[in-house]
């Protein structure tokens, strides 16, 4: 599939009917989403309604809001070129992927925009995101649950909160985390560096392992590099 336009989402979240991601692609082998092209969430509407706590929590309005790419089920394959730009939620969600290339991606969204990760994994494997700039007002890349063999490389980030392994340990559904290695990045003007992060008194019992973070510029990073085992956005959670 190539894309050399400019597609935009509709500006009215209603418009969707609830869908989780604006553009999706399911359960295929061999992918290749290039070109020079921009998919525009136009989420400027969304941002100006939500208070952060009510965007992280999803209950800004009644409506949902909708992610700019999907991508659930799709194996050996990739995404070249291309721009995501203003996702009214998270930019990209990588669900149940195995050997999937981010190559020369760009995510761009303002530093306050609220929840508008990069890219979002979970249950993936060898997933690799390579000379990639991410501006975003949250993550730039963030890894869920079941990620392993995570390639992030010659990746800029910033503004953002950061690249994070977590959240993790809130449900008790979750995966053990393995094998990521973060190399020759450079983070500029961000919240956090890189960061791993776990609930608080949460039932979840998964372990964090094998995890290489290597050659890593800070510029004006608040949190250089920072392991939060109480991660407890908004105050949303128990303490115990």
């Amino acid at each position: 599939v190539q894309v050399d336009g400019t597609i935009q989402a509709p500006a009215d979240p209603s418009q969707m009917k609830a869908a989780d991601q604006w553009i999706k692609f399911l359960y295929m082998e061999h992918l290749t989403l290039s070109g020079k092209g921009v998919f525009d969430g136009q989420g400027a509407t969304v941002y100006k309604k939500a208070a952060p706590a009510a965007a992280w929590s999803g209950k800004n309005s009644n409506v949902k809001i909708f992610m700019n790419l999907g991508f659930m089920f799709v194996n050996n394959s990739m995404v070249h070129g291309l721009t995501s730009k203003d996702s009214k939620n998270f930019h990209v969600m990588v669900l149940g992927c195995n050997n999937f290339t981010f190559d020369g991606f760009t995510v761009t969204a303002p530093g306050d925009s609220p929840n508008t990760d990069g890219i979002h994994m979970g249950r993936s494997t060898d997933i690799k995101i390579l000379n990639t700039n991410i501006a975003t007002g949250d993550d730039c890349i963030s890894l869920g649950d079941g990620s392993r063999k995570i390639t992030v490389q010659n990746v800029k980030c910033g503004p953002g909160h950061g690249i994070s392994v977590g959240s993790l340990g809130k449900y008790t559904t979750e995966d053990n985390v393995e094998g990521v290695i973060v190399k020759n990045c450079t983070l500029t003007a961000t919240q956090n560096g890189v960061r791993i992060k776990t609930w608080p008194d949460a039932p979840g019992t998964i372990t964090v392992s094998d995890i290489h973070f290597e050659d890593i510029i800070m510029n004006n990073v608040m949190n250089p590099v920072i392991i939060d085992q109480e991660y407890c956005p908004w105050n949303q959670c128990s303490k115990k």
